[in-house]
């Protein structure tokens, strides 16, 4: 799942597991911080919430590939 969500926001499982900004690697290829500062919030969220959170994403991310193989 990290893998996916790494993908997703175009960085790295490294980034978002060290939580570190001061990698100028990672930095660069971050290019929507409010979604990074949203997925901060959700590392605060319970268990049972993050999976919630997680399920969406899936879902979102599966409903996108579907889309461009239908193209």
């Amino acid at each position: 799942m990290l893998s996916k969500l790494a993908k997703a926001l175009d960085t790295t499982t490294d980034y978002l597991v060290n939580d570190d900004f001061n990698d100028a690697s990672v930095t660069a290829q971050l290019t929507d911080r409010e979604l990074l500062k949203q997925f901060k919030e959700v590392e605060q969220f319970s268990a049972e919430d993050k999976q919630v959170v997680k399920i969406f994403i899936d879902a979102f991310i599966t409903k996108r590939h579907i889309q461009e193989l239908a193209k």
